[in-house]
């Protein structure tokens, strides 16, 4: 692993014309890969697709001035929405607001009391499970997009993937999915070919949305509603954000504050939620997608990626409504592949990594595939290693040492 540098400052982005474009460009590609998930995830959550892409822009422009994780992208989420569905459903949409309010001050007290330094105590097979089980549901969640009867959908599905891996090598200043995004919407649009689209998913179009209005009283009979969904929400949220905080660390080589992120998660959950949103966290898939793919190092990345996110879903919600569903899956799929740890799976690996590190990994990848939920396989992982006789886990301590370069603050 190589040594630590910092993240690079805003600053000195700006006054380098060549980066500033890099940053940028990140930023775009970042924006579009955010869209169907967060308008999928508003589904899940019960709640409408607009509202969860403002929500969306107003979470990752929060981070990229409070987070602590440069390069880093926040939005509503997936495990967020799977902890409001049931509530939305079981009590109604109202109690969306004070459920949200409540969690984004229990993230700032966490991270206020500096508890987000308890993430250094997560096993490094627990990291390489979440990492891996991240990859899977990644993945599979692309596999409705392409896998089609119809010749031209997996046809834009193979030629996405071709474009991704390929244009790298002979255009270096423009990201690859960014090319694969605009080339193959305009040869279907220009075709007229009718296929599944961005626009298909949930309504985008339309304006600013207001103040969300408090339509419950902040009385006890409340709390006593929104109490549990609060704390799942908050949790959900600081391991999802905190874990992927110290897997960028680690991609980079630079390092970031938990304690920061923790408290600017919550700060920015609880903005979100007066713009009717539900609560976000950082997605893995879209932080690879500009850490990897878009080469995004600093703030400057994530900012152009609330705004670009801003101005599609405002000014240009119709051109982003043709994009195909199959370009989209493709790129996603590419970041499920470059997510998963394959080192950790190879022969030689296993056999000579510890058993204890090879059932944690596997325990914590199955408890989140199984269940869709991160948290659930991260704490399935944590027990595992916990109820492990002494002898097993007496020589994965070796390898447990051997921590992330992010130096916590």
């Amino acid at each position: 692993m190589s040594s630590v540098h910092a993240s690079p400052s805003a600053l000195s982005i700006l006054r380098s014309p060549s980066l500033f474009m890099r940053e940028t460009l990140a930023g775009v590609i970042t924006a579009l890969a955010l869209i169907p998930e967060v308008i999928s995830f508003s589904v899940v959550a019960g709640v409408d697709p607009k509202v969860s892409l403002f929500a969306s822009v107003v979470l990752c422009l929060g981070l990229s001035v409070m987070g602590g994780r440069p390069a880093m992208v926040t939005a509503a989420a997936g495990s967020v929405a799977l902890v409001i569905g049931p509530m939305v459903h079981q009590h109604g949409a109202q109690y969306i607001l004070p459920a949200v309010l409540l969690a984004g001050v229990i993230q700032i007290l966490f991270g206020a009391l500096g508890m987000a330094r308890l993430m250094r105590f997560i096993p490094q097979a627990v990291m390489t499970g979440f990492v891996n089980a991240l990859g899977i549901l990644i993945f599979f969640a692309q596999v409705p997009h392409f896998w089609s009867r119809s010749p031209l959908i997996v046809g834009l599905f193979v030629l996405t993937l071709l474009i991704v891996l390929w244009a790298p090598r002979y255009i270096k200043s423009v990201p690859s999915p960014l090319i694969a995004i605009v080339v193959l919407t305009l040869y279907t649009v220009t075709s007229g070919q009718l296929l599944p689209t961005v626009g298909d998913e949930g309504s985008i179009g339309g304006g600013l949305p207001g103040i969300t209005q408090m339509l419950v009283p902040l009385n006890l009979q409340t709390l006593s509603i929104i109490w549990p969904y609060a704390l799942s929400i908050a949790f959900v949220g600081l391991m999802e954000s905190l874990l992927t905080a110290k897997l960028v660390d680690e991609l980079t080589a630079t390092p970031s504050s938990k304690r920061r992120e923790s408290m600017g998660l919550g700060v920015a959950n609880i903005m979100a939620g007066f713009f009717g949103g539900i609560a976000g966290c950082a997605m893995i898939g879209q932080t690879i997608v500009n850490v990897e793919m878009g080469k995004g190092r600093s703030r400057v990345s994530t900012f152009a990626a609330g705004l670009v996110l801003l101005v599609l879903v405002t000014a240009l919600s119709e051109v982003m409504a043709k994009i195909p569903m199959a370009v989209l899956a493709g790129i996603m799929a590419i970041v499920a592949i470059k997510t998963f740890n394959w080192q950790s799976i190879r022969p030689a690996t296993v056999k000579g990594a510890p058993v204890a590190e090879t059932l944690v990994m596997l325990v914590t990848v199955g408890a989140t595939v199984s269940t869709g939920n991160l948290a659930i396989g991260v704490v399935g992982g944590i027990i595992m290693m916990v109820i492990l006789p002494a002898r097993l886990r007496r020589k994965h301590a070796v390898t447990a040492e051997t921590a992330s370069p992010a130096q916590e603050k």
